[in-house]
């Protein structure tokens, strides 16, 4: 998994340049963040203990979707810096927790919102596959920017600590194909139409 390689990527490059924030590129295809623009929208919702109809559950469904999708592709270019061995900048690193915050921040929303609602027949366990397997596939990111923060702070002062990478990488047997498979069935079953999954609307 891409995401795995990258960890390692991150510890390489700030354990090389203690002390420096910035590492110039030398690669004229290293990609560019300057363009990058953080989504501003993600799921939310202040329902609780409702009942959601249909109609409603397929547009949450869709914009939680739509929204993980849309920060997945804002977090790539920093991503494929950090694959290259080149070190963000300040400010790179705080765009790239930002998109890591929301992307935590949607995800229990939208497990807030069906948990504590009551959604039509049909959608709720269909709709719980979907929040944890989009959760599961995101814990990577999460505990990496965790980490990748204490890493930070820990060389600012001038020492080193050790990230367990094996808790990080567990996270990847949560998702599968099979997973994936059986949430896009229902959502053509359900005409539930996002750009999730490399889809087109």
């Amino acid at each position: 998994m891409k995401r795995i390689v990258i960890s390692f990527f991150i510890i390489f490059v700030l354990a090389a340049c203690s002390q420096e924030e910035t590492i110039d590129a030398t690669e004229d295809d290293t990609p560019s963040t300057g363009d990058v623009e953080i989504p501003s929208t993600i799921f939310t919702s202040e329902k609780n203990n409702e009942f959601i109809d249909e109609e409603e559950i397929k547009q949450s469904i869709k914009m939680y979707l739509d929204s993980s999708e849309d920060l997945y592709h804002a977090s790539g270019p920093f991503e494929e810096i950090i694959d290259a061995g080149e070190q963000l900048t300040k400010r790179d690193l705080d765009a790239f927790n930002e998109i890591n915050e929301l992307i935590k921040e949607n995800d229990e929303n939208f497990s807030n919102y069906i948990l504590n609602n009551t959604l039509p027949e049909g959608y709720q366990e269909e709709a719980e596959r979907i929040s944890q397997y989009m959760t599961a596939s995101n814990q990577y990111l999460y505990e990496l920017n965790d980490a990748l923060n204490h890493l930070i702070d820990d060389i600012s002062e001038g020492n080193f600590s050790e990230i367990d990478f094996e808790s990080l990488i567990d996270q990847s047997d949560v998702v599968n194909g099979k997973e994936q498979k059986k949430i896009e069935e229902f959502l053509d079953e359900k005409n539930i139409h996002t750009n999730a999954f490399g889809r087109e609307e």
